[in-house]
């Protein structure tokens, strides 16, 4: 009799998505980069002005709890008192800005005239503008000011800066380890003003009635 033979042994590279692998020196145009990320689904990545890749990594357990919360708050002001007028975004959306660049703030909200008045298509994909507020907040793991990863504070006052540049009307990095928050503001280029010990944040500047209490954040 015959003996069958074992099943075939899946391989690891049949089981786990390629690592993605650029040269360095690669530069994409914003159409390139929405086609090597309809490549690579599972990667989170941003194209900066020049035109390089940043590949973003995932966040630790309190900056997850912390972002998660966040919206919460910021959609449900958007769907309550700001309903009809704006809408909010999470941190998967990349909006192609006007210099070039295509980044993902961890939250934002858009003025829902500016995103009825796009095709379709520009709605699929990443939306040619800059949101008037965009949120980020500064991963735990990444605390310190001289860090430059993708998630760090520098990296994340180097990705204001841009959305200011932009045309972002207003800007918030939380900074949680320091109990603090940078207001990054449209015709003050580079300048922030910065909150110690902040307890809650108010964009009445931008939107009547826009308000977060950060106590619960910190309190992650």
């Amino acid at each position: 009799m015959a003996l069958a033979p074992p099943p075939a042994t899946a391989q690891p590279s049949e089981l786990e998505p390629a690592p993605l692998r650029l040269p360095a020196d690669l530069r994409l145009t914003p159409e390139q980069f929405e086609r090597v990320c309809q490549a690579n689904p599972e990667a989170v990545l941003e194209l900066t002005a020049e035109g390089q890749l940043i590949v973003m990594t995932p966040t630790g357990g309190e900056t997850g709890a912390r972002s998660l919360r966040l919206g919460q708050r910021l959609l449900a002001w958007a769907d309550g008192p700001g309903a009809g007028s704006w809408i909010a975004f999470d941190s998967s959306t990349g909006f192609q800005l006007a210099d070039g660049s295509v980044l993902s703030p961890d939250l934002s909200l858009l003025r829902r005239d500016r995103w009825q008045a796009l095709s379709p298509e520009q709605r699929r994909g990443f939306p040619p503008l800059c949101p008037e507020l965009v949120i980020e907040l500064a991963s735990v793991r990444d605390a310190s000011p001289s860090d430059t990863g993708p998630r760090g504070v520098t990296a994340l006052r180097h990705k204001m800066a841009r959305y200011q540049a932009n045309g972002a009307r207003l800007g918030w990095l939380l900074l949680p380890e320091e109990r603090a928050v940078e207001i990054w503001r449209t015709g003050q280029p580079g300048v922030a003003e910065r909150l110690e010990n902040a307890s809650r944040l108010d964009g009445s500047e931008l939107a009547e009635g826009l308000a977060l209490e950060l106590e619960e954040l910190w309190a992650v």
